[in-house]
This record gives structure tokens, C-alpha cells and sequence, in this order.
């Protein structure tokens, strides 16, 4: 099985099914789908595809920069997020990592493949999955040479505390700890991130982010990194795979960034529905939910003998079971944002499923 949320096609084949009959939970892309404005531009350009993208990308990394407010060398465009988290590992090459526990499998995977070893530092239920102070003198005691950590979480939807990640990126910048931050979710809150500011004067610091999901394209898979450290740009820029981002990828990604009344209304639209959907899951007394900031809710249920993700396949309805996650078992789930009419019976179906005998 898939350790990552919308695999439809592999769970419709094992139900015997069509994918398309599956309600598909399990992965967080905004319900508002595809904008109108990047299918105009899509179908109005198909014929970039017929020539090689420019190997440099030069005017997506110049729109990435110009909505970031930094130079064209401070950033680069890569094949969703994660090529460009394997080709950060690869070029820190660092002997020992700390992860926060639980979090992104993708980040185990790069370190434990290049022989690195992983400290764990564990979230628990009893500090509510969030990082505290105690975070800051695990990095001073174990001095990592790199630490991963996701603002917002995956899989719980959390939020640190902006206080506490300014204290953990200036600790990492004095002890010259590769601080990268996993902002993949980061565009469904409308603040936006609180690190920023700091790239222009930080040489250790990482803001990973994806378009993939905000923008609902996760099939033509785009993402990008930002950091004030431009030697480390210029290696991972110089080292990369020839041609990783496809030519219809790096035209829409030039676009995506600034079609501002789709932003405005996907973070209109989904406050509500994400609101509705932690309201309704909250009502039923076998669940635990947490209060999410992005477009997708973490819970546990505490109903005995249970399998949740099993029962709603029966509904033909498909969430995230968490227990694969490091440090959660099987009673944890996560749930995406969805649109009205989907969210309700994904509520009428579990109100079946937990309030029965």
C-alpha cells in the first residue's frame, strides 16, 4: 500500500472497482479544482510540448522570484516538492538529521537513501502533536546537521507558533544548522509564511513549498525552494537532472502565483467548508479532532474494534489511515477538505458507521 494519501487507482483495484467511483478523501488538493484561467492557458498552449522547455526555466524562476520578492537566485522550480527534497539532501549530505515525529515519509526516505542517520524528535497527543521550547534544546543538545520540520504539519494540520519557529531558525542560523522548512500547505493560509522575511539574511534556512496542491495540479507536479544561501541555489541548479519540470508545468507555474481571484476565493471557500467539516467531526463523542489551519483534519478515534478507513470503503468513500506514520497507530486518520456537497456524505456516512450498535 501507498504510504501517501490518493492512491484511488490502487485501492479501486484491490475493491475491484472504477477509480472514479471512489470518494477520494485522501488527498489534499483544493475542491475548487483546476482554474479556469490555467485551463484557458493550458489548451491555448499545447503546442509547448512539441519543443524542449528551456533547461533553465528562466522565466519561471524569474515569476517564482517576483512573487516571493527575491532575486532569481534565491529560488528554484523543481518536480513537486519532493525531487527537490531528495536534491537538498543530496547536496547538504548531511551525517545526522533530526525529523520531527510524526511527518512527511519523504524526508526519511532522502536521508536514510544517502546513508544519513535520523535523530527522531516525537510529537504527542499529550502536548497536542506541537512543538514547544523543549524543541530548542534538542537541537542544542543533539546539533543535528540538518532539521526538517512542516509548517503546517503533515499530518495533523498544525501550526507551530510563530514565535517558537523565529527562535528555531535564528538557533539553527548560529549553530549553522540546515533548518529546512516543509511550507507545501503553506498557500492555504491566507498570512502566508512567517519565515520570509528572514531568507535575505539567512544562509541556512529552506522554505520548501507546492503548487501542486493550492492549485490543484497535482498530476503536472511543480514545485519550488527558496533560500538566501545562493551558492547552495547555484549547486542544486547546476547538479539537477536535465529537464525535471515538464514545458506545460513550467508555463502554468509562471501564472499560478498571481491569479489572485482564484487565491481569494479557494481561501474563502475552504475556511468555510474546512470549518463546517471540523464542526460535524467534533459532534461525534468516538472522535477526537484537531482544530486544523489548512485544507485537511487530523483525528483519532476512540471507538473500539473500529477501522474507519475500511468501514467508508464501503461507502465507497477513501481517507488516510495514519498509522503508517512514525509515532501514531491505527487509531489516528486524516480527512481532506472537500467540496459541500462531498463533505456532507462523508459526515452522513460516518454518522452511519459510529452511531450504529
Amino acid at each position: 500500500m501507498s504510504e501517501h494519501g490518493g492512491n484511488s487507482v490502487e485501492v479501486a483495484q484491490q475493491l475491484s472497482i472504477a477509480p472514479e467511483s471512489l470518494l477520494d478523501f485522501s488527498a489534499n488538493i483544493n475542491p475548487l479544482g483546476l482554474s479556469e484561467r490555467v485551463k484557458s492557458l493550458i489548451t491555448s498552449h499545447l503546442d509547448v510540448i512539441e519543443r524542449y522547455p528551456d533547461i533553465e526555466y528562466r522565466h519561471l524562476h524569474q515569476a517564482l522570484a517576483m512573487a516571493n520578492q527575491c532575486d532569481v537566485e534565491q529560488v528554484i522550480a523543481g518536480n513537486g516538492a519532493t525531487e527537490l527534497i531528495y536534491g537538498l539532501v543530496r547536496a547538504l549530505s548531511p551525517r545526522r538529521a533530526m525529523l520531527l515525529v510524526p511527518g512527511f515519509a519523504e524526508y526519511r526516505r532522502a536521508l536514510v537513501q544517502h546513508g544519513c542517520e535520523v535523530i527522531e524528535y516525537r510529537l504527542n497527543e499529550e502536548q497536542g502533536f506541537q512543538p514547544d521550547r523543549q524543541l530548542l534544546e534538542a537541537v542544542r543538545q543533539r546539533r543535528p546537521d540538518c532539521l526538517f520540520i512542516a509548517t503546517p504539519n503533515n499530518p495533523t494540520g498544525l501550526m507551530p507558533e510563530p514565535q517558537l519557529l523565529i527562535e528555531l531558525a535564528e538557533l539553527c542560523e548560529t549553530l549553522q544548522i540546515a533548518l529546512i522548512v516543509d511550507e507545501a500547505f503553506i498557500d492555504f493560509l491566507p498570512h502566508g509564511s512567517s519565515l520570509a522575511l528572514r531568507l535575505t539574511h539567512s544562509r541556512y534556512l529552506y522554505l520548501l513549498r507546492s503548487l501542486t496542491k493550492f492549485f490543484a495540479i497535482p498530476g503536472l507536479r511543480l514545485g519550488y525552494l527558496l533560500s538566501g544561501n545562493r551558492a547552495r541555489i547555484r549547486q542544486l541548479k547546476n547538479n539537477r537532472e536535465p529537464w525535471s519540470v515538464n514545458a506545460l508545468s513550467s508555463l502554468v507555474g509562471q501564472y499560478l502565483l498571481n491569479d489572485d481571484d482564484y487565491i481569494n476565493v479557494s481561501h474563502k471557500y475552504i475556511a468555510r467548508q474546512r470549518d463546517y467539516l471540523w464542526q460535524a467531526l467534533s459532534q461525534f463523542a468516538s472522535l477526537l479532532v484537531w482544530k486544523p489551519t489548512a485544507n485537511y483534519l487530523f483525528f483519532k478515534c476512540i471507538k473500539k474494534d473500529i477501522d474507519l478507513k475500511a468501514a467508508l470503503l464501503a461507502h465507497r468513500i477513501l481517507i488516510r489511515h495514519c498509522e503508517n506514520y512514525p509515532g501514531l497507530d491505527s487509531r489516528y486518520y486524516r480527512v481532506a477538505v472537500r467540496t459541500e456537497d462531498e463533505n456532507r456524505t462523508l459526515i452522513q456516512a460516518l454518522t452511519q458507521i459510529l452511531t450504529r450498535d
